[in-house]
This record gives structure tokens, C-alpha cells and sequence, in this order.
């Protein structure tokens, strides 16, 4: 039986991907800040599902995440879909200053503790869910595009390091456009997807071992223009208007 860690479980895309490899047999470990989302999904399969309380910024979050893994028996495949973001025109210090520590830092530690874990025993595969915002800085939102972009390098820097050490340690990064979810809740954004077709592609993603996946095609098109796009003109888009 194949054994899942989920951390940011309790709502959005995180959820739907449990609830899909729940039904799909495996055994899995769940992660987040709210009890009563665990327990309801705890109950799809009382025996094949174990959960810990824990924000990825506490000071002891690694260790949560270590004893749940030793609860579990191991792990095959850790998947990070914890993650915070919101529009940010006035560029308020709160806003940025707690996107960092959970996007970047809370990120950086957990990610950094299944590897080290698959590391010494027998490999594994790590996905997490990066945005389609790390390809570019957006002014409504500098700090979430700014740790999304670290996400990416973060992951392409530890694929690189487990290929140098041969060490079988696999790596997804899945980029999705606008979800809709409590992240952009109340927003304007155009192209919203809903969580559980993206988690369709996450699995499916992750059963076929891609390494850089953008859900969906538009957004593999609206990226492959924003690439196109010189940083002359880049910064006179009038993106900086409230939605």
C-alpha cells in the first residue's frame, strides 16, 4: 500500500487530492491547521488515515511532520499544497511579511524534511503546487508571485541535487492558473478552474512522474507569451489596478 503525507489538507486543491488517493487506496498522512476537515476525511477510511494539527510556520512543524510520518510507516510521496496569497496593492508589511514566511520559509523547512527523509530512506516522490505566478512578478500580489517563483527554483535546485547524489528521490512541480478557491475568493479573475478538475490533473500528473506541469492549457498558452515578453515592457502593463 502506497503511503501519501498531504500537507494543507483541509481545503481547496490540498483536500481534493486527498479525497483522490483515498478513494484510489492509498494510504495517507494529513496536515493542516483545522481539525474538523481532517476528521471528515479521516472518515472515508478510518484505517487508512492518520492526520496532525500543524501550521507549516510553527517552530516545531518538522517535527509534527516527522512523527506523522512515523505513524504512517514511511512515506512514497510527500505533497505540499499548503500555501497563502492575496491581492496586495497598498503593499502592506503584514500581508507580505506572513506570505513569505509560509510560501517561502514553512515551504523551504518541510520540503527540505522529505527530502532528508527520502534522502536515507529509500527515495520517494515530492510534488507540491507552485502558480503560474512565479513566471513573472505581478504587481497586485508581489510577495505570493515572489515566493512562487522561489517554489519553482527551489524544487528545479533539489531535483538537480538528487540527480548529482543518484539518489531516487522524484520531484513535480504543478503550476495551476486561477483556482477557485478561498484563496481568490471575491476576486475578478478570469479563467477560474474548479479544485477538484485540477486535482484530477495533479494525479494523474503525479501517477505519470511529470517534473513541470501548468494546469491547464490556457495557462500553458498565457505562459508562453508572458515569457515572450521583454522586462522593458513587462513593467508598463497597468497590472497594478484593483480587480
Amino acid at each position: 500500500m502506497k503511503k501519501a503525507i498531504i500537507v494543507g489538507a483541509s481545503s481547496g486543491i490540498g483536500r481534493e487530492v486527498a479525497c483522490r488517493l483515498i478513494r484510489d487506496g492509498w494510504q495517507v498522512g494529513l496536515m493542516a491547521r483545522r481539525e474538523q476537515p481532517l476528521v471528515s476525511l479521516r472518515e472515508m477510511a478510518d484505517d487508512r488515515v492518520d492526520y496532525a494539527l500543524c501550521d507549516v510556520t510553527m517552530p516545531d512543524a518538522p517535527d509534527r511532520l516527522l512523527a506523522l510520518i512515523d505513524r504512517l510507516g514511511g512515506v512514497d510521496l510527500y505533497f505540499h499544497a499548503a500555501g497563502i496569497g492575496s491581492q496586495n496593492l497598498d503593499l502592506e508589511s503584514q500581508i507580505e511579511m506572513n506570505t513569505v514566511n509560509t510560501n517561502a520559509v514553512g515551504f523551504c523547512r518541510l520540503v527540505n524534511v522529505a527530502f532528508q527523509y527520502m534522502k536515507t530512506h529509500g527515495g520517494g516522490h515530492i510534488a507540491i503546487i507552485s502558480s503560474i505566478a512565479g513566471v513573472k512578478g505581478l504587481a497586485p500580489a508581489p510577495s505570493y508571485s515572489a515566493t512562487k517563483a522561489f517554489q519553482n527554483t527551489y524544487i528545479q535546485a533539489l531535483e538537480q541535487l538528487a540527480y548529482s547524489q543518484r539518489l531516487p528521490i522524484r520531484f513535480t512541480d504543478i503550476r495551476p492558473g486561477f483556482v477557485d478557491t478561498a484563496l481568490i475568493a471575491g476576486s475578478g479573475f478570469p479563467m477560474k478552474m474548479k479544485s477538484e478538475v485540477v486535482a484530477r490533473h495533479i494525479v494523474r500528473s503525479i501517477y505519470r512522474r511529470r517534473h513541470v506541469v501548468v494546469i491547464d492549457w490556457r495557462y500553458r498558452l498565457l505562459v508562453f507569451f508572458w515569457r515572450l515578453v521583454p522586462n522593458c515592457l513587462w513593467r508598463h502593463l497597468p497590472l497594478g489596478h484593483r480587480y
